[in-house]
């Protein structure tokens, strides 16, 4: 089975003929054709020679990449890379939020990133992350919530989340992780 492409990416690739003036695969070929291999040699490319707006050229320098490569890899291929190496020891970390999430109901969606976990219901409500070999981060979407000594404020994640609480061990997923957890995905 195909993996099914992220909705965001989908709506680009749909948009990019008119966008960009060429599809997907039309952009396959002038890179292939280039024998560019490296992401920012690429962008370069598709932004001073074709004049493609940033995020355009980003998805077609990744869809690209992945297709050279064979193909975008696994959503558990991209989670074992996360916690791989000397991130291994927080693998218990994520599995107690994955334990948590697929308990509030049939439509929380996990959808691995590279570098990240998103966990969603009809948006993002939460993001999991390996952040250093010690700690995982775990971002939330809440609105009129205040931060406290344990639940950080502002733009984590690059604004993707408005709030976000560090964890060291799989038992600091607790009653109050969950309630803030809940809570996202209620609001979701």
């Amino acid at each position: 089975m195909e993996k099914q492409i992220d909705p965001q990416a989908q709506t680009m690739i749909n948009n990019m003929p008119e966008k960009t003036g060429k599809s997907l695969a039309q952009w396959y070929k002038v890179l292939a054709a280039a024998k560019l291999e490296k992401h920012g040699d690429i962008l370069k490319l598709l932004k001073g020679e074709y004049g493609v707006t940033h995020g355009f050229a980003n998805t077609i320098s990744m869809m690209y990449r992945q297709h050279a490569a064979g193909g975008a890899p696994s959503e558990d291929d991209m989670v074992n890379a996360q916690y791989a190496g000397k991130k291994e020891a927080l693998r218990p970390i994520y599995e107690a939020i994955l334990k948590e999430v697929t308990l509030f109901g049939s439509d929380v969606e996990i959808a691995p990133k590279k570098t990240y976990v998103s966990l969603r219901r009809n948006k993002q409500f939460a993001i999991v992350q390996a952040a250093t070999r010690s700690r995982v981060d775990l971002g939330f979407n809440l609105k009129h919530v205040q931060p406290s000594n344990r639940l950080v404020g502002g733009k984590v994640f690059g604004g993707m989340c408005t709030h976000k609480v560090e964890l060291t061990s799989a038992s600091e997923v607790d009653d109050e992780v969950v309630f803030w957890l809940k809570e996202a995905y209620n609001q979701s």
